[in-house]
């Protein structure tokens, strides 16, 4: 393992243990048996990082959920098959998940921290955009599919964090969205 992955690597267990505001350069060097001058050589400053870490940390977790996912289902099917998954992944890896939440926080005070969770959302949608095929097959709606589903994950997360016990599950979101769907058809093609 390289220096970078090394810092990489530190960086995770870092953020897992002591959550994005309370990890400090001191603690990654301490975890990584590196320098500061390591960090700032491959990564800029310990924010950069730090988010970088982060990114992986996240885009792996959705990336399991999602590989977890039967291909062979029908569209309700995955979704649901999906957000189960998910809201599993935000109990197993919570402390993730609540860094994740945190760097939300600190993108408010940093235009980096920032622009990288920004770079990170777009990758995000993109990923998720795939979950279920757009139905007429254009982009524009595949996109648009990827920006709900990175929407519902995110609001998800959140009412997870804050009230697990009652956060909506996958049948009630399901519920939800296809209510919405039909609130928005026209009146011509709901009969």
């Amino acid at each position: 393992m390289g220096i970078r992955e090394q810092l990489l690597d530190g960086a995770r267990r870092c953020l897992a243990e002591r959550g994005y505001a309370r990890t400090t350069v001191r603690d990654i060097v301490a975890a990584t048996g590196t320098n500061l001058a390591a960090i700032n050589y491959h990564f800029g400053t310990k924010d950069a990082l730090l988010n970088q870490a982060l990114m992986e940390s996240a885009a792996e977790a959705v990336d399991r959920v999602l590989h977890a996912v039967p291909a062979d289902a029908d569209a309700a099917g995955r979704l649901r098959d999906f957000l189960d998954r998910l809201t599993r992944s935000f109990v197993d890896d919570q402390a993730m998940w609540t860094t994740n939440v945190e760097a939300v926080v600190q993108a408010a005070h940093s235009p980096e921290v920032r622009a990288q969770l920004a770079a990170g959302q777009v990758e995000a949608r993109e990923g998720l955009a795939d979950l279920l095929p757009a139905p007429d097959g254009d982009d524009r709606t595949r996109q648009a599919m990827g920006a709900v589903h990175m929407t519902l994950l995110t609001g998800l997360l959140v009412q997870w964090m804050i009230d697990p016990d009652r956060a909506p599950g996958a049948e009630q979101l399901l519920d939800g969205l296809r209510a919405v769907g039909d609130a928005l058809r026209p009146a011509a093609d709901q009969g």
